[in-house]
This record gives C-alpha cells, structure tokens and sequence, in this order.
C-alpha cells in the first residue's frame, strides 16, 4: 500500500509540476505574443480556470506527500518526503500571500476595466511563479529521490 501511495504521490506532484511550468514557460509566450487585447483576456480566462483547479492540486499534493512521510515514517527516504512537504507548504504560502491576489484581480479585468500597470501586476505575478516552479521542481525532485 505504501508503495501505490509513493508512486500516486509522485505522479500528482509531477503533473502539476508539468502544469505550472507550462504556464510559465510556454503558455505566457503564446499569450503575450497574440495581437490586442487578446493575450489580457486570455490571461484573465487561464487565471479563472487554473485559479478554480490549482488550490486542490497545491492542497492534495501537500496531503498526499504528508500522509507519505507518516505512513513511511521508519522506511529510507522519509526526511526527503518531510523535506519535500516543506516545501509544497512554501509554495501554499506563496502562492496565498503572493500570487493569488494578483490572480484574482487578473481573472476579472476586461479591456474595459483593467488597470493602467496590469502589465506590471502580470509581470510580477510571472516573476513569483518562477520561484514557486523552482520550489515545487525541487520537492518533485525529493519526491522522486525517495523512491529509490
């Protein structure tokens, strides 16, 4: 049992790992580079959509990986797995305090009703995401290098 729960732990944490560096690094160039006012709505319709789905995905990969280290507390690699939680906690809190407001401004704004600096706030927003990427690829990675 231990060992589904190690690989189904695994396989979520990585999807969304996959996800977000998506979101980064492709979806934001394709977004950016569509002419008018169609990347704003097209960032504003991912950030409803991706804003609905992604607290579940953040909440049950830090459950999933919790469950992990104590049901596994006295096998090899469990401080990678409590490690690795830490850090998908990090990555909660981020993206609460960081990147959800920002998010939630953004999933509203039309052409109409954005604001003058909405480029910044996408600007930072992406810059935040970049270290949240980085830190759920570096728990991804414990995850991983616990199971062998």
């Amino acid at each position: 049992m231990l060992n589904a729960l190690e690989v189904v732990t695994t396989v979520v944490v990585g999807l969304m790992v996959g996800v977000e560096f998506s979101v980064a690094f492709i979806m934001n160039r394709i977004l950016d580079a569509l002419p008018g006012d169609s990347g704003q709505l097209g960032h504003a319709h991912g950030g409803r959509m991706l804003g609905a789905l992604m607290p579940f995905w953040y909440i049950g990969s830090l459950v999933l990986s919790a469950i992990w280290a104590i049901a596994g507390w006295h096998h090899h690699g469990t401080g990678l797995v409590v490690t690795a939680a830490g850090l998908l906690i990090v990555s909660v809190v981020m993206s609460v305090l960081l990147l959800v407001p920002i998010n939630n401004r953004n999933s509203t704004w039309t052409p109409d009703n954005r604001p003058a600096d909405w480029k910044q706030q996408l600007h930072r927003w992406n810059r935040y995401h970049y270290v949240r990427v980085a830190v759920i690829i570096a728990a991804f990675t414990l995850l991983v290098a616990a199971l062998a």
